[in-house]
């Protein structure tokens, strides 16, 4: 069931949301050559429990981490540890904070150094598909209109969208309904409505959209070892432009 949330829960997302998006901010800033993914992983704790809130992620289903820290070829769900970034590495980190009972959901892909064109050029492109779904994140579209405009920008410049992983609901839970995908026709599902809260999450790769999972159960990697970029903010449906929560431009550091 979805649900919508009132003013005062959404006074708490916002909350969440401002420290999610400053942890990523943190993460952000440590990826560097040299760096274990490990030390951005306890960096993201030590900066969430500083504010008062709880990893959204560490133990959810037995995870291990603050956070899913996921380097070239992983697409999600890395898992931190002792794997030193090298210069040329692309690096996504996905953080959730949860305080005052609800969660916040965010996601970058970031440069090690100086990487390749075409590795920039996905990481922009993912961060912008982001960006024209968004478009669409508003009260009368229907929730396959983001997805298709996500795809639609995508597949345009010569990328695949993931099908196997799709964005959610979110708000007391870290997953809530609905589901979120990044494709799809347009007109079709859910209508928005205001006090929705989502967290919209491109998953691209270079290569063909396929995808693999480690034994550990949770790196999920591209089938062709290309490149893949993950972006994702968590968004409010209003009854104007939407909001997001996870303002890419707001930081607590």
């Amino acid at each position: 069931m979805i649900t919508l949330k009132s003013g005062h829960e959404i006074e708490a997302m916002r909350r969440a949301g401002k420290i999610t998006a400053a942890a990523r901010a943190v993460a952000r800033d440590m990826v560097k050559p040299g760096v274990t993914t490990q030390q951005i992983d306890q960096a993201v704790y030590r900066f969430i429990t500083s504010q008062g809130a709880v990893p959204s992620f560490l133990h959810y289903s037995g995870y291990p981490a603050s956070a899913c820290i996921s380097v070239n070829d992983e697409v999600i769900h890395g898992i931190p540890g002792p794997r030193v970034l090298q210069e040329g590495d692309i690096v996504s980190v996905d953080v959730g904070a949860c305080i005052d009972g609800f969660h916040g959901d965010c996601a970058g892909t970031y440069p090690c150094g100086q990487v390749s064109d075409e590795a920039m050029r996905l990481i922009r492109v993912t961060q912008q598909s982001f960006f024209e779904g968004l478009r669409y994140a508003r009260e009368g579209y229907r929730l396959s209109d983001i997805g298709a405009a996500i795809q639609r920008y995508v597949e345009s410049n010569g990328f695949s969208v993931v099908r196997e992983f799709v964005g959610h609901g979110i708000g007391r839970h870290l997953h809530e309904a609905p589901e979120v995908p990044n494709y799809g026709k347009p007109g079709h599902g859910t209508r928005l409505l205001r006090g929705m809260t989502l967290a919209v999450e491109p998953m691209v790769n270079m290569g063909t959209a396929a995808i693999r999972q480690l034994s550990d159960g949770w790196t999920v990697k591209t089938l062709d070892g290309q490149y893949a970029a993950h972006y994702e903010n968590t968004i409010f449906i209003t009854d104007g432009d939407p909001e997001l929560l996870t303002d890419p431009e707001g930081s607590l550091v």
